[in-house]
This record gives structure tokens, sequence and C-alpha cells, in this order.
């Protein structure tokens, strides 16, 4: 029997877009018969920890994913409509190496590329493109637009860029919504990887689970956009095909384009990345003068005492500067027994900043 597994699939922190609940998500793919599905949010990675959770209680492989928001020009280039939009991209983690490079490209979108949409480009993924698979994406991708725009010379150089930066992990996605801009797209891509070996993969653009779901998918786009229903369904979302498809809905869309959708299955089986929730992960602090986090708080704590001290802070009844000083260190040393000296640094740091800028 013919194997298929969702790659592209939005979640409902795809805020305002996606209609997928997240403990839904495999419960669905369990009942298609899917060992694995992929979590695919729109420039976020907020739902990942909860979606891998779901998937395990279900039996069901999560991939953890994104479909990024890619800058026209640079992220740091922020100079009127032209910036404010991006190329939709599909990246999946296959390991580790993966993960961390997807989520340090996730964090610079945001706090580098931030503008009107988090946007990455392609400086980033040309340093973070290791232990991911890339996918063309949808009709928002640019090959896909630039297919639609004639423009079939600057598609095929970008996929064969996007070919040599990903080898054999980059693939060309194939999406039946039944909207008539796709059949264009689907027809010039299946030549474009006759022309230059790109693999094909099979798709469905899943917003919701149920295709009854999509006029809840529908309003949600429309108090995004600031329009009325009764207007009409959303640019790009005209159909109420963006659901989760069976394998036998795959096959009848692609079934005919050969590797479409075994490649869906083969890039599952690429993708292995686990999260070990035994041990926890702290940012490492930086400290002054070489000193460990324990002995940095502790200067902290001591410098404390002595100012409040100084300023007639400190309430003798409770105890002489001795005891005091007794207490910080029973304190810190529990602290530090625990493994928590990091946070408390961390946690101190934008306190204390939120003090000094009258941050309530």
């Amino acid at each position: 029997m013919q194997e298929f597994v969702h790659l592209h699939l939005h979640s409902e922190y795809s805020l305002l877009d996606g209609a997928c609940r997240i403990r839904e998500i495999p419960r669905a793919a369990a009942k298609a018969g899917h060992r694995a599905v992929a979590i695919t949010d729109h420039g976020v990675m907020y739902g990942a920890v909860a979606f891998y959770r779901a998937c395990l209680e279900e039996g069901v492989q999560p991939i953890i994913g994104c479909e990024v928001y890619v800058a026209p020009r640079s992220r740091f280039s922020k100079e009127g409509k032209g910036d404010s939009s991006g190329d939709h991209l599909i990246l999946l983690c296959k390991n580790e190496v993966g993960y961390r490079n997807l989520i340090a490209m996730v964090s610079a979108s945001f706090t580098e590329g931030f503008y009107s949409k988090p946007r990455i480009d392609m400086e980033l993924l040309e340093k973070h493109r290791e232990g991911l698979i890339a996918l063309s994406a949808c009709l928002a991708g640019y090959i896909p637009r630039r297919i639609l725009m004639g423009d079939l010379r600057s598609a095929e150089e970008y996929a064969r860029r996007m070919q040599t930066l990903f080898g054999e992990d980059f693939y060309l996605e194939l999406q039946d919504h039944g909207l008539s801009d796709e059949a264009t797209v689907v027809r010039a891509l299946c030549e474009l990887s006759d022309r230059t070996g790109i693999p094909l993969v099979a798709t469905n653009d899943v917003h919701y689970l149920k295709k009854s779901d999509s006029e809840i998918q529908a309003t949600m786009m429309c108090i995004q956009m600031g329009t009325v229903i009764t207007d009409g369904r959303p640019l790009g979302f005209e159909t109420d095909e963006f659901y989760y498809k069976s394998t036998e809905e795959m096959q009848a869309l692609f079934g005919h384009v050969e590797g479409a959708l075994e490649n869906s299955v083969r890039i599952a089986e690429k993708c292995r990345f686990s999260f070990s929730f035994d041990k926890v992960h702290m940012p490492a602090f930086p400290t002054p003068d070489g000193l460990s986090h324990g002995e940095y708080l502790a200067r902290l704590a001591a410098e404390g005492l002595e100012r409040r001290v100084k300023h007639g802070q400190i309430d003798f009844a409770f105890g002489t500067v001795a005891e005091y000083q007794e207490r910080i260190a029973y304190e810190l040393s529990v602290i530090g027994s625990r493994g928590f000296d990091g946070y408390f640094l961390i946690v101190r740091d934008f306190i204390a900043y939120a003090k000094e800028h009258g941050i309530p």
C-alpha cells in the first residue's frame, strides 16, 4: 500500500491562520495511518515542544520544522512594502544540528530581521543550512512566484542555488488545492525537476484538520486581514481543500508523479530529531573577571547586603550583619546545589533592566 507523510502543516500557533489544534494533529495522523507528521508554523516555533509531546503520546513520529519568510534582499533591509514581504520556504530538522540551526535562524528573524514579519535571508541560510531539509513551499515560495511571473530563468537559478546549498535535501514541492495557479506551477516544477534532477515531493498546505473546518479558518483569516466573510474567501484560500488529507486523496492528486508521495516518506525517515527533557538547558550567562555563576551571584549578594547596611535598609531586629551573611551563605548553597545560579543571574538581569528603565 502507498504511504504518505504530511510535511507542510500549520497549527494553532500560526496565529489567526492555522486552525489545527496541537493535540488533535497526531490523532488525525494516527487515524489516517500516517506514521509521522510535521509542524511548520509561519515564522515561529512556539508549538514545537507541545507538538512533540502530543505525537509521542499517540505513537506518531514528530517532525519539527518551520515555514520561514526569506527577505527579498537582506534581513536588515527595511525600506517600504517590498521589504515587508518574504518568500516562503519550508525547513525541516533532520537532527539536533538542524534544530539548533533552525532555532538560530528563527531567533534572528525576530531580533534582526523583523519587518512586518520575522524574516531570515540567504546569508543565514548559507550559515545555518546543516542538518536541515528544505522544500520550495506553496504559491508564496520564491520559485512558484517566479513561475507565475513568467520568469522561469530566475526560478531555475534559485532552484539550482538551493540545490547547491542543501544538496539532496532540497525538494520541489507540489500542491493542488484546486487553485488554477497551482496547475501552472506543478507543470513547471515537474519540468524543472527533469532539467535539474531536483526531486519532487507532494504536500498539502494543511491549515485545518477536517474539510468542514474551512469556514472556521476563513473567519480567522478575515480577523487577521480586517475583512468580513461575506466578502468571500480570503485570498489564497478560495477553496476548502487545505485540510488533513488521507493517503488515498493525495494519491489521487499526485499518484501519477513518480516519487512525489514516496519522497514524503523518505524525508520523514531522514528526520530523526528528538528532544531530551531530562536535563535543564540554561543560557550561558556571561560573568566578569572569570568568575563562575556561583561566585558572581555571591559577589552580587554581598554587594547588595553592604549597600542596604550603608543606606539603613536593614532591620537589625531580625539579626546582626553576621547573621544576615550566614543566611545568605545558606541560601546561596541551596541555589548552587540545584544548579540554579545561572537562572538567578538571568532573572536578576532583566529585573534590574526593568527597574533602571522605569518598566513596571
